[in-house]
């Protein structure tokens, strides 16, 4: 075998036991039983720690050095090695104790978040949550001793390869000193529309599910690979050609369920139109999460909360619950889908106040990775960032900062993707309908192949063969310009008004 036959399939075998573990996570978050936690921790942590040692194996470096100077290979091939490379330097930076470690503390923890968000019970959650985030400093500090970059950068790198807190900084600095502005001249709009009643439940779960899964085929998610199901915080997960997506229901109110659905979809999709011929190598990854968050959000906001879209939708919403009355009718519905008003939960935010719950969270863990924020004062932070970017306190931990599953269960560096995804998300749909005209009237229709066909060929099948920046050039004609997302925001929430 070649030393490139030889990456390639470690790398298979590295990627069968990360579906393996893409399944137990799921498991966790869906369906196991709480009294299983203790055990499944334990194997958990045992198949991360074989995982490590496999991606840090002494050999990839003798493999890389060689295959690297093999000039018969292709694009696809330099990619993977790239990619590879980038993986092994990262992770040979990283003692197997400390990744069994934090592997241990973020699944005690996620399952004492459940518990503690419940019960508003951060005090709780704090003994819990201290022992990750010193397991995260640690683990930061040593990838970025590695990689020359700074702690934040080095977590922040893991998921989105190249990204630096510094542009993060610019990026939202300009944000924040848009958008209050903006949120005037929308609520201002908002004001002149009419006032539409609001439908009234009770909203059967089971309706519910069947009208999502009627949304999700629309969309062109693939059943035979995934499914749908319920989560205390909705996510996209499981493992290759076995996409799984869940949601939580309230029967009081289908939209939060729904759009969760519609926004997990645009997970999926990228994940199940990645190249079949790569999905077990590292090149054949979704790029990063800003690209990953880009798609749930152009499904989400950019295409499924537009006029088009509402048309389509309004209608079958109406007979799966039986209902009638002018708050059905699709412009009443589309005023109730881009309502904008400012509140405490991330994930029922509009697109115009959804950033500064970003912001806030972007900075906040920053600085607790740094250590300049004591973890004990996090609620009280928390409140007083909550009251300079939205103008509101939450009344307890549960609406405040006990809300995400991100930070128990390890997922520092995470939260700027999604403000840069919805970036990327207003680019990559602007460049759509400018090179297939026929989008809109096709999404009015129920018809997503136009725009899937679209994102597969400009998005998911590129997967990690191009760097963002290069992806993005690629399909949209410049890097990422938040001109666009802003002419976005103003277009629908201030024009269309």
């Amino acid at each position: 075998m070649t030393a490139y036959s030889e990456l390639s399939a470690h790398h298979g075998r590295i990627a069968a036991l990360s579906n393996a573990l893409g399944i137990l996570h799921w498991d966790n978050a869906a369906v196991m039983p709480k009294g299983a936690a203790p055990r499944r921790a334990e194997s958990v942590a045992l198949l991360q720690v074989l995982r490590h040692g496999m991606a840090t194996d002494p050999r990839i470096g003798d493999w890389l050095g060689e295959a690297e100077a093999d000039d018969g290979l292709g694009a696809w091939e330099r990619a993977n090695l790239r990619e590879i490379r980038r993986i092994w330097t990262a992770e040979t930076a990283l003692p197997a104790d400390l990744v069994e470690a934090s592997s241990r503390a973020t699944s005690t923890c996620e399952m004492a978040w459940r518990q503690a968000r419940q019960d508003s019970d951060f005090v709780g959650l704090l003994p819990h949550l201290s022992e990750v985030l010193r397991l995260q400093r640690e683990i930061g500090q040593a990838k970025g001793e590695k990689l020359g970059l700074s702690p934040y950068d080095a977590l922040l790198n893991d998921y989105e390869p190249g990204g630096r807190s510094d542009q993060i900084d610019r990026l939202f600095d300009d944000l924040a000193a848009f958008l209050p502005g903006l949120l005037d001249e929308v609520l201002a709009a908002q004001a002149r529309r009419p006032t539409d009643a609001e439908p009234q439940g009770p909203f059967p779960v089971e309706t519910q599910r069947a009208l999502g899964v009627r949304m999700m085929e629309a969309l062109g998610y693939d059943f035979d690979r995934g499914r749908l199901d319920v989560s205390a915080h909705p996510f996209c997960g499981g493992a290759d050609d076995d996409v799984r997506i869940t949601t939580r229901y309230d029967e009081n109110d289908f939209s939060s369920a729904l759009m969760g659905v519609l926004h997990e979809t645009g997970h999926a999709l990228y994940e199940q139109g990645r190249p079949q011929g790569w999905m077990s190598q590292p090149v054949g990854h979704a790029r990063g999460m800003s690209l990953h968050e880009s798609q749930s959000l152009l499904i989400e906001m950019q295409a499924c909360r537009s006029r088009e879209f509402l048309r389509f939708a309004a209608p079958i919403m109406r007979d799966a619950f039986g209902a009638s009355g002018p708050g059905w009718e699709p412009d009443a519905v589309w005023r109730r889908y881009n309502r904008v008003a400012p509140g405490f939960i991330r994930v029922d935010a509009d697109e115009v106040t959804y950033p500064a719950h970003v912001i806030l969270r972007y900075r906040l863990e920053k600085a607790l990775i740094a250590d300049d924020l004591p973890l004990a004062e996090l609620p009280a932070a928390w409140n007083a960032q909550m009251k300079e970017l939205l103008g509101l306190t939450p009344p307890n931990d549960r609406v405040g900062c006990l809300q995400d599953i991100h930070w128990p269960s390890g997922g520092w560096g995470y939260f700027p993707t999604y403000t840069l995804g919805a970036l990327t998300a207003a680019q990559l749909f602007d460049a759509a309908r400018r090179a297939v005209p026929d989008i809109p009237s096709a999404i009015e229709r129920g018809d997503f192949a136009p725009l899937l066909g679209w994102l597969r060929a400009n998005v998911h099948a590129q997967a990690s063969l191009l760097e963002t920046d290069e992806l993005l050039i690629q399909a949209t004609g410049r890097t990422l310009d938040p001109a666009v997302f802003k002419a976005h925001l103003r277009r629908r929430y201030v024009e269309e008004s």
